[in-house]
């Protein structure tokens, strides 16, 4: 039963986030960038706020702190299924929910791009396989030969 539980949320969730997506008005974030800006700086500000400290509180070095930092600071399903909520309840119009959606998604995807450029543990990676004992070449038949007519 939890692995069929399991399933269902993995297959319904990408149709979700495609009906949620398609309620947002490129149009009304085109005429409020300052909103969507707002919206964006204050989520990021108040998730580093609520994620770094507890990261020093556990003593984690301070570049990985940061990193571990940005990659917590999504929210992204709670903050789309609550614009939703409020924008089938009538509570927020069309425009706030583009608003507050990409707010959302943009504290998601801005946090992760500056995570990956500048604060990514590099000592905790594993060896690319570039470096490991090299793939033996596989040789093909020349052409005109049985063996590339198979092929």
């Amino acid at each position: 039963m939890r692995r069929m539980r399991a399933m269902t949320f993995g297959l319904m969730t990408p149709f979700y986030f495609i009906r949620a997506g398609a309620f947002v008005s490129i149009p009304a974030l085109i005429t409020a960038p300052f909103a969507f800006f707002f919206m964006l700086a204050s989520k990021m500000v108040s998730k580093f706020v609520g994620v770094y400290p507890v990261t020093r509180v556990f003593k984690t070095p301070n570049p990985e702190a940061i990193y571990t930092t940005l990659l917590m600071s999504t929210g992204l399903t709670f903050g789309t299924i609550s614009s939703l909520f409020g924008l089938s309840h009538g509570i927020i119009t069309q425009a706030q929910y583009s608003i507050l959606v990409a707010g959302v998604i943009g504290s998601a995807v801005v946090p992760t791009l500056i995570a990956n450029a500048f604060y990514l543990p590099h000592h905790l990676l594993s060896e690319p396989e570039s470096e490991q004992a090299p793939t033996p070449t596989v040789s093909r038949a020349p052409l005109g030969t049985a063996a590339a007519k198979s092929d």
